[in-house]
Formats: C-alpha cells, sequence, structure tokens
C-alpha cells in the first residue's frame, strides 16, 4: 500500500492562478531560452530569443501535452487554453489517444517502446501549431503498470522515453518522464472533475467524489464533510492543499494491486510476478466450468481453467473474491452520503452487460452491478461467451463497491467525458506541473 501526503504548497496558487503564472513567467523570461508558454503567431529573432512584441501582443493560447502510461496502454492527451486579457483561462479542447499494450509490455525490450511513444507524439505535432512546439511542456507520468514493476526496469523504460521527448521539439525538463504516486493520482482525477462539472468555480456547488479502478490500482479521492472522517481515517489516507484561496482536505488512497487485472491475478491465486512451474495452472471457482485458457499478465503467461460444477458460480465466485478482499480495504462511512463519479474498468464492465450506454454513459447503482454478475455467472454455466473473465469482474466490482462503504442502494454516473473532455487525472495533473514549472521562480 502507498500514500504520499502532496506538499502544503500543491496547487497553492489554484488552477486559475497558476496559469496566471505560467503567463508571467514567460513575460519575465523573453531573453532566456525558450520555456514553457506560448502565443499564436509568435516570431523568432536571432538565436533563442523571442520576439518581445509578438509575445506581448497576444498571449491568448497555449498548449499542454500528458501522457499518460497505464497499466494496459498508453494514452496521449493534449489540451488547449485560451485567455483573452483580464479573463479567466478555458480549456477550450482536448485532443486524446490511446495505444495497447502498456508501456510495462516493454520491459525487457526497452526499444520496442519507441514505436508507440512516437506515434502518439506525431499527433501532438498535428494538434499544436508548429511555431508553439517549443513553448509546449510535455510530460509522461506512469501509474501502477510500471509502479508494480521492479525498480530497474522500470528506469530503463522512463529513461528510454525521456531519451525520445528529449529530442522531440517539444519543451521537456529534467522531471518530465516519471511514476505518478498513487494517491496524487487520485487527487489530480478528483481536481479533473470537479473542475469539468464546475463545483471548483461554485461554492454553493457540491463537490463529488471519484472512483478509478485500473489494471493495476483502484482510488477514491472525495471532499469529506464530515470531520469524523478525517479523524477516524487511517494514517495515509487523507491530504490536504490550498486552491483558489481555500484549503481542501481530501480523503484519498489509491490501492497497488486492486486494480482489475491484478485483482484477477488474486482471486485466481497467482502472484504478482511469479511464474507459474512446469504443469501448474490456476484452478478458480470465478471461471465457467470445463472452461481452459491461457491469460497473460504484465508479461507473464499463465495457463488457467475454471473448477468442477458444483454450487452455482455466483455464490462460488463471491465466497472467493470476499476471502481475498478481506481486510484490504478501509470503509469510510461517509461515502453512503455522497455523490461520486466511477470511472476506467467500471465504466467499462457495465458498458460490457449493457448496464450504461458504450459513448454516453450513464448512471447504475451498486445493486445494477449485483444484478448483472448473476446473470452473467448463471449464464456461464452453461456457456463461457466470449468474456470469461466477466463472471469475475462483475463480482469483484460489486464487492470492492461494499468494501468500500458503499450501499447497494447507492447511485454512481458513469463518464468518459464531461463538455468532451476526458475525465481522467490527465488535466489535474497538467495544472500540477505547470504550477510547479512556476513555483521555480516564485
Amino acid at each position: 500500500m502507498e500514500a504520499m501526503k502532496i506538499s502544503k504548497r500543491f496547487f497553492a496558487f489554484g488552477i486559475l492562478a497558476c496559469i496566471a503564472f505560467y503567463v508571467a513567467y514567460i513575460k519575465r523570461h523573453l531573453d532566456s531560452k525558450p520555456i514553457v508558454g506560448a502565443t499564436e503567431g509568435i516570431a523568432e529573432s536571432t538565436g533563442d530569443k523571442v520576439n518581445r512584441q509578438a509575445l506581448t501582443a497576444d498571449l491568448s493560447v497555449f498548449y499542454g501535452i500528458m501522457f499518460d502510461a497505464g497499466s494496459t496502454g498508453t494514452r496521449i492527451h493534449i489540451f488547449k487554453f485560451t485567455q483573452q486579457p483580464k479573463e479567466t483561462p478555458k480549456l477550450t479542447h482536448e485532443t486524446f489517444k490511446a495505444l495497447k499494450p502498456g508501456l510495462s509490455a516493454y520491459a525487457d525490450d526497452v526499444e520496442k517502446s519507441e514505436q508507440g511513444i512516437s506515434e502518439l507524439l506525431e499527433v501532438a505535432k498535428k494538434e499544436v501549431p508548429m511555431e508553439l512546439w517549443k513553448f509546449t511542456p510535455l510530460v509522461l507520468k506512469a501509474t501502477a503498470g510500471l509502479r508494480l514493476l521492479p525498480g530497474e526496469k522500470a528506469q530503463r523504460l522512463l529513461d528510454k522515453v525521456k531519451e525520445i521527448f528529449q529530442a522531440s521539439p517539444f519543451f521537456v525538463r529534467d522531471n518530465c518522464v516519471s511514476i505518478m504516486n498513487g494517491t496524487d493520482e487520485g487527487i489530480s482525477a478528483w481536481i479533473t472533475i470537479n473542475f469539468l462539472t464546475g463545483s471548483l468555480d461554485d461554492p454553493q456547488k457540491r463537490s463529488v467524489g471519484m472512483l478509478d479502478l485500473g489494471g493495476g490500482s483502484t482510488q477514491i479521492t472525495f471532499l469529506p464533510r464530515s470531520e469524523a472522517t478525517l479523524q477516524t481515517s487511517p494514517a495515509g489516507h487523507t491530504t490536504s492543499f490550498q486552491m483558489f484561496n481555500s484549503t481542501y482536505k481530501l480523503y484519498s488512497y489509491s490501492y497497488l494491486g486492486l486494480g482489475l487485472m491484478s485483482a484477477r491475478l488474486a482471486i485466481l491465486g497467482g502472484v504478482e510476478g511469479k511464474p507459474l512451474g512446469e504443469g501448474e495452472e490456476l484452478i478458480s471457482p470465478c471461471l465457467p466450468p470445463g472452461f481452459k485458457s491461457e491469460w497473460q499478465h504484465a508479461e507473464i503467461v499463465y495457463k488457467i481453467k475454471g473448477q468442477k460444477a458444483g454450487e452455482p458460480l455466483y455464490e462460488s465466485c463471491s465466497n472467493k473474491v470476499a476471502k481475498m478482499l478481506y481486510k484490504k480495504v478501509h470503509k469510510a462511512e461517509e461515502v453512503k452520503d455522497l455523490d461520486f463519479y466511477a470511472f476506467s474498468y467500471y465504466y467499462d464492465c457495465a458498458a460490457e452487460v449493457g448496464l450504461i450506454d458504450k459513448e454516453k454513459g450513464g448512471s447504475l447503482t451498486v445493486n445494477d452491478f449485483e444484478v448483472a454478475a448473476k446473470y452473467v455467472c448463471k449464464t456461464m454455466e452453461i456457456s463461457p461467451g466470449s468474456s470469461p473473465f466477466l463472471c469475475m469482474d462483475l463480482t469483484y466490482i460489486t464487492f470492492l463497491l461494499q468494501e468500500l462503504g458503499f450501499p447497494k442502494t447507492q447511485v454512481f454516473k458513469l463518464a468518459r467525458k464531461i463538455n468532451n473532455v476526458e475525465t481522467s487525472w490527465a488535466l489535474g495533473a497538467t495544472f500540477h506541473y505547470i504550477d510547479s514549472l512556476n513555483r521555480l521562480q516564485y
């Protein structure tokens, strides 16, 4: 388990203030080598110096590029911001593209990672005007996939990506590539969703909580209204930061090893990073009786098979899942009274069984997941279908949500986008990175 309190000055100037300082930063350093920030219509003079008149004439458009290196894929987010004189900056457009597999799949052959990274960089070159390239910050943050790798393997991958980034025309710093702390991931996602829903701008609007189910880890983040929640939470489950001249005390925790893919392995009885011996196989009551196949996770191929028919599949699977989750998750009582958005595999699994629209998302309850799990498991007793893990996945989600403190009647909103912007941690992390650049100067 992991948790780190972020600095008290994290987002100290807030999203709006950080952009303002960001612009000021550019103005103050016109004669240094090109740093982040930009405007359309920049003209170069001699050497690395930038035309002062062009910069001061219009500072209305700038970009940020964030790579999300997850356990199952690498995604690029290209954010376009606009700011009219004396007005608040606005996020006006986001370009998103994802590639599989995740960066961690290249742990033993880092050179193979270059093709995917370069392909995504080409997307950025097309979206960002050429004259703004050297002013646009380029960042990659890796999540659970690399956190689960041995340190040396993870570092070799990061070094390779950094090498590719430094050869690009975009603005990069020494810290442009890193493994993201799980708690920071949750907080960045919380900031993103509350920015997109407008609750950060409107103090009268209630904030929403965030649930994210990735491949290797799962996060929960919310703003408690009860002081008791903060006082009774285990060490490392709360953090605070300043934003918009207010101090936010968040409940935020990332459970490494409880993402959907890692949970599958644990439910199957396997051990992360440990291959099976010759002739060994993982037998699970969550797989259809008579089912036999291979499954690859974190570069390791496992032989798996279903348990012989006995008690109903859902009952036998739920017993296994309950044992796997026993005492691994903290139950926060207050969550039952708050509004939550759920993302990633929560969305994907719900869409796969028709609980929500695949494109538009929707709302559902914990009970909806449970009903779907029972139906799918019952169907799999007859035929495994095209998704043999679906009984296990839906059962796991049902129990995980209840272990986190949600009653079966709790309603969640599931969305991939809000106002056409991806609902991931990437936007919040981009603001954080820009803020870190500003704090170097103040």
